[in-house]
């Protein structure tokens, strides 16, 4: 292998994603490994090394889970490097050791977003395993995914032979303690291994599970066919956060985070009903303050990384967030140290939080997400922040420095309107003229409008996708009432927020489709430039299916989805009705001030008991309350 490495690495562009030997790589023993890994990434280098959840499970399975276990890594290699593979006869292979994939134990896939499904397959193929599960048998390594787009795996059950659903840091070493007990008792049957997987809670294996349809193609319902599968197959979730990796990879190119992350926070409060994330990763578990200040030391020790990123889905939300900033300036003000919030909420962003900000040298650009630009429509989605605080806070930060800001919205929300729509160009503008008071033609306003995608388990998940029509004629409206100096517009195009729409609210049948659609040349679905409408438009028809069926039909309350025999927690119940409060424009409260009794308390009250009420950003229990039930 090293041999023909060393003869195709030259003639692909940016070799060093392929090398490995990377600062606090780990290399192990693979004679005396008795489970041995290999964490996949389905897409390039440079994102997958910026993934702070394969991070999280590398320094798990090496550092916390014994010399008995290795974890090695491996990504999507770019189309010039998969066709030198093909044309060499080369297989996929891991960085660390450069085994070939197909000799591990375990292939363990973070999806992070739907348009990685294709490369899952295309990665499968390189590494020349059969792609359907059914076709794997003890000779093949078990293929493994989890992540946010595995909360409706159902696209992917032909191909994956289990899905791990929720928090992944114990649950690897629960998997990875099984298949070291059927190997000592001389291998068990493929089955029979799959079977113990299934018995582990949120390890959901497709083949134990049987679903049958209407004949107008809806879900009839899903039975297990197996005692010991679980239904509804309920998620995992660590009760603490265990603590931070703190010897990251330092790569040796530049990736798209280049820098140390440490996830301050895990979960969200605050109820958008738009927002997956913030449904699927309920409950709010923090991080304390002094455990951070000990990883940011160790991490500075163990790299040469000049920024440090406090990452939660609402870093400003996070409660000590401004004694945590103000203590990292105050050691380590005389460094050449930067700490970014990548992620921002308008209502909890404080004067002193951007004093601190401006104090550790983050001045390029501040980002927001207002979703919506109309206070109406703000109140649907359940993300009410009056205009005047956005104004307030962009005044605050061009005052300070800071020359851009980025503003995140989306059109296609329910009850939306073109007023609702004008409302962006609007805000946009006098955003604009907040900073041209303040810095005259350096102040920047980039607009990014993305198209609603009613994820499952969020209140939106009845929703259809909206109209392309009535999309374009939104983007065309946006692009002609946002030009000029200081402004600048991005969005996305309706064909790859079609698919999205289609793989994450699809069914098992569409495992048919994404394999033609492979076969067609489909791959790197997530990048405008190898994006393929035409292969898959092609795959929908010749296998018989729509992605209208999936995206743009409005779904009935009562319809059985094909995720909802998969529990998050949060229950179906709740999202009924505050998907009535949204059409009502009824907002909600942060669920830490007030309960919404959205069932995460009924379904991890063990977990809740066993830790300090500041651990958990849900309301004190109070006297004699046994965490039971939600409140």
């Amino acid at each position: 292998m090293d041999e023909i490495l060393e003869r195709i690495l030259p003639t692909v562009s940016k070799p060093a994603r392929y090398t490995g030997g990377e600062w606090n790589s780990v290399v192990k023993d693979w004679a005396a490994a008795e489970v041995r890994w290999v964490l996949a990434f389905p897409d390039i280098y440079e994102i997958g090394m910026s993934n702070l959840g394969l991070a999280i499970l590398y320094d798990q399975l090496n550092r916390q889970g014994g010399e008995w276990v290795l974890a090695e890594r491996v990504y999507a290699p770019w189309v010039d490097m998969e066709r030198a593979m093909r044309a060499a006869g080369l297989p996929l292979f891991s960085l660390e050791s450069r085994h070939p994939l197909a000799e591990f134990d375990l292939i363990g896939f973070s999806l992070p977003y739907e348009q990685l499904y294709t490369n899952v397959l295309n990665m499968l193929d390189l590494a020349g395993l059969p792609l359907l599960a059914a076709e794997r048998d003890e000779r093949h390594p078990l293929v493994i995914a989890g992540g946010s787009a595995a909360c409706n795996p159902e696209p992917l059950a032909d191909f994956v032979d289990a899905f791990v659903l929720g928090d992944g840091e114990e649950i690897v070493h629960d998997i990875s303690g099984v298949v070291r007990q059927a190997k000592r008792a001389g291998g068990k049957s493929r089955l029979a291994l799959l079977r113990r997987l299934a018995e582990i809670q949120g390890v959901y294996v497709p083949r134990f599970y049987q679903v049958t349809y209407h004949a107008d193609g809806t879900v009839a319902g899903v039975r297990p066919t197996l005692p010991q599968a679980p239904m509804p197959v309920r998620k995992r979730i660590v009760a603490t956060l265990p603590p931070p990796p703190v010897r990251p990879l330092v790569p040796y190119l530049d990736i798209v985070h280049n820098r140390a992350a440490i996830e301050i926070q895990r979960g969200c409060g605050r109820g958008c009903r738009f927002c997956h994330a913030g449904m699927v990763y309920r409950p709010v578990r923090q991080r304390p303050p002094d455990e951070v200040l000990a990883a940011v030391e160790e991490i500075l020790a163990n790299t040469g990384f000049e920024e440090i990123a406090l990452l939660s889905l609402s870093a400003s939300d996070y409660g000590p967030i401004e004694r945590l900033v103000r203590e990292l300036v105050t050691r380590y003000g005389e460094q050449p140290l930067s700490i970014s919030l990548p992620s921002l909420r308008l209502e909890s962003v404080s004067v002193a939080l951007m004093e601190q900000l401006q104090a550790a040298g983050r001045r390029s650009s501040l980002t927001f997400a207002p979703e919506a630009a109309s206070e109406r429509l703000r109140r649907v989605i359940n993300k009410p922040i009056a205009d005047q605080e956005l104004l307030a806070v962009a005044e605050e930060a061009y005052s300070r420095g800071w020359k851009t800001i980025k503003l995140y919205f989306m059109i296609g929300h329910p009850t939306q309107t073109l007023e609702d729509v004008a409302a962006i160009a609007d805000l946009a503008r006098r955003v604009r003229a907040v900073g041209q008071r303040t810095l005259g033609r350096k102040a920047q306003v980039n607009i990014t409008v993305s198209t609603l995608v009613p994820k499952p388990h969020t209140p939106f998940q009845w929703l259809p996708l909206a109209d392309e029509a009535e999309v374009r004629a939104q983007q065309e409206y946006l692009q002609d009432h946002l030009r000029g100096p200081g402004l600048k517009l991005s969005w996305n195009r309706y064909a790859e927020t079609l698919l999205e729409a289609a793989l994450s609210r699809g069914d098992r049948r569409l495992g048919a489709t994404l394999y033609r659609a492979w076969q067609l040349g489909a791959r790197f679905d997530g990048w405008s430039d190898q994006f393929q409408a035409e292969a898959w438009r092609q795959a929908f028809r010749e296998t018989g299916l729509s992605p209208d069926f999936y995206a743009r039909r409005p779904r009935p309350l009562e319809e059985r989805f094909p995720w909802d025999h998969l529990d998050v927690g949060v229950t179906k119940e709740y999202l009924v009705r505050d998907y009535q409060a949204a059409l009502r424009g009824e907002t909600r409260p942060d669920c830490r001030q007030q309960c919404a009794a959205c069932g995460i308390l009924t379904a991890f009250r063990q977990e809740r008991l066993r830790v300090a009420d500041e651990a958990w950003g849900c309301p004190p229990l109070k006297a004699g309350e046994t965490g039971t039930n939600d409140r």
